[in-house]
């Protein structure tokens, strides 16, 4: 069994989403269950935010549809390295539809946060950016450094392929942003940003 050493890693999860953010200001983000969620959140509400609670899995997935629904939008995805295991089933189905304007980052730290902080597969040998390659999403690779958000800033600017960037986060317990917990709230200022009535 090859493990991964995750105290190695240097990058700070909550710095790393606000930078991207920061970067990005009309892409629609949609954010996986848990620290993910509370990155974003903490990086500043907008109408451009979907948050998911109680959704492990489904992340990925939402951001394609809504990548397809959208094709003139940047779609970003923000998620966990456990909440990606759990749907990676997924990344055949992106790899199948090839959204160009769908870019999913996947905060790596090797651990399940949610649940008590148990090691993840990722830790335990599973490398979800060659997942992503060999399921044909070719421009699936690995952050190590926090500069490296500039490239995954330009592939979600480009729009050339769907993107997906597997950055090595500290495992830190960071304190919980909580954004809104409605549902409906959430569905609505979500769909009016697009320009739809709530349901």
């Amino acid at each position: 069994m090859t493990t991964r050493d995750t105290t190695t890693a240097t990058i700070d999860r909550r710095d790393f989403v606000k930078e991207l953010l920061a970067q990005c200001p009309d892409a629609l983000v949609v954010t996986g269950l848990g620290s993910p969620t509370y990155d974003v959140f903490a990086a500043g509400d907008r109408n451009k935010n979907f948050y998911l609670w109680g959704a492990m899995g489904g992340a990925a997935l939402i951001g394609l549809g809504l990548a397809l629904a959208q094709p003139e939008k940047s779609v970003l995805v923000i998620t966990g390295d456990g909440e990606q295991l759990m749907g990676i089933g997924g990344l055949a189905t992106i790899s199948a539809q090839q959204p160009k304007n769908l870019t999913i980052v996947v905060l790596d730290n090797g651990h399940f946060g949610e649940t008590g902080m148990q090691r993840s597969h990722t830790s335990l040998g599973t490398n979800l950016s060659a997942v992503a390659r060999a399921c044909g999403i070719s421009s699936a690779y690995e952050v190590h450094d926090a500069h490296a958000v500039a490239q995954v800033v330009q592939g979600i600017h480009q729009r050339e392929a769907v993107v997906l960037a597997q950055v090595f986060v500290k495992a830190d317990d960071l304190p919980r942003a909580l954004p809104s917990r409605d549902g409906v709230y959430i569905k609505n200022r979500f769909r009016q940003e697009l320009g739809f009535a709530p349901l």
